[in-house]
């Protein structure tokens, strides 16, 4: 890690201390994306500033991996993607989705990839919520900020979902309640 930015002071001070001695500082993430001491970066910022910040690293040449969700809303998705075709060639953006990668999931997907199961048909997913963690300014508990419970949460689901079947859903139902 060569540099981070946060416009929260303790998150500031938190990220220097995780990333120890020699990493630059910044308040604002676009005087580190003009500070040439990155090749790639990670925004990690609540979702629905995601649209601004991801448009302004978009801008560069840097590699880039989002925090999911790309945005909370289809047209600022739509605008991001469109920015990302303009990119040169070679300059990754990833949008992350870590469920994918944990290691019960990860075994679920090789057993079923390998025909432990049979060919799926369908697949149901079901999750219990804890509470929500702190974050600053509580954001990841509105849906203003969010983009609401199916974009903050349940595109884990989705994204498994899609990995585990290796195509695209011909139908999809969903129920919920609290």
């Amino acid at each position: 890690v060569t540099a981070i930015a946060d416009t929260d002071a303790a998150s500031r001070a938190n990220g220097a201390d995780a990333a120890g001695d020699g990493v630059r500082v910044f308040d604002d993430h676009r005087d580190l994306l003009a500070s040439g001491l990155c090749d790639a970066v990670v925004v990690v910022t609540p979702n629905h500033t995601h649209r601004d910040v991801v448009a302004d690293v978009l801008a560069t040449d840097l590699h880039a991996l989002v925090e999911k969700p790309l945005c909370t809303t289809i047209a600022d998705c739509e605008a991001l993607i469109e920015l990302e075709r303009r990119r040169a060639p070679g300059v990754v953006t990833w949008v992350g989705l870590e469920y994918r990668y944990m290691p019960a999931a990860a075994e679920l997907v090789r057993l079923v990839h390998a025909g432990a199961v049979g060919r799926p048909l369908m697949v149901s997913m079901r999750e219990h919520r804890f509470p929500f963690l702190t974050k600053v300014g509580d954001w990841n508990r509105f849906t203003a900020t969010t983009g609401g419970t199916l974009v903050e949460k349940t595109c884990h689901f989705f994204d498994l979902m899609n990995l585990i079947v290796g195509e695209r859903p011909v139908r999809v139902m969903a129920s919920g309640a609290q």
